[in-house]
């Protein structure tokens, strides 16, 4: 289940990462991976107090990001964004008006529209979330708050209490979907509008 099996780009662009077993352990890894990354970034970008931001990337002025935080060339984060808790926006992709962005890595190519929230989440390239979609993080309704995934069959607890999803390349989340904490998609998985993954 390794994330090399789902999201090609964020293991280049953290190697690191190939060694982990599971998703969800490269999930508390984030914001050191992060740091370490944007203290090795080259002049290309533009860095202040742990963000990095890419000369050729486009920030709207009302957008919030917060440290620690890399925004790879040619990618967009549109108005009232509020990126926080450790992120990464690979190559070219569009973090659109109104979404939140906690904690996750999203690789490139990658489109969440509008109004979308990602939490605790590792996201491949070339995944496109529909206006209002969101990736659930956490059981607040559960009094044991540990979440499981299916994978193969077999139920697996992870150990933690915050983890969304781990998407794979090419997959398409329609409008208003939403994925249950654990939720594991395979490369070009399809969610469709409305529609509630629940695993486990």
């Amino acid at each position: 289940m390794t994330l090399t099996l789902f999201c090609t780009d964020i293991i280049e662009q953290f190697p690191e990462l190939s060694a982990c077993p599971y998703p969800w352990q490269a999930i508390e890894r984030i914001e050191n991976l992060i740091r370490d990354a944007v203290s090795h970034l080259s002049g290309e970008y533009i860095i202040k107090d742990g963000v990095a931001i890419h000369t050729a990337a486009r920030v709207d002025p009302a957008a919030t990001i917060l440290a620690p935080a890399i925004i790879a060339a040619d990618s967009f984060v549109g108005l009232h964004s509020l990126l926080r808790g450790g992120v990464y926006v690979g190559r070219g992709s569009s973090i659109g008006p109104g979404c939140e962005v906690k904690h996750s890595l999203i690789g490139a190519s990658t489109a969440l529209a509008h109004f979308n929230f990602v939490g605790d989440s590792i996201i491949g390239s070339r995944v496109n979330f529909e206006a209002g979609s969101v990736t659930a993080n956490h059981y607040n309704e559960r009094h044991d708050k540990i979440i499981s995934v299916m994978w193969d069959g077999k139920v697996i607890k992870t150990g933690i209490t915050k983890f969304g999803a781990c998407i794979g390349d090419d997959s398409k989340i329609g409008a208003n979907a939403v994925t249950s904490p654990g939720t594991i998609l395979s490369p070009r998985s399809i969610v469709r509008r409305l529609e509630l993954i629940e695993q486990v």
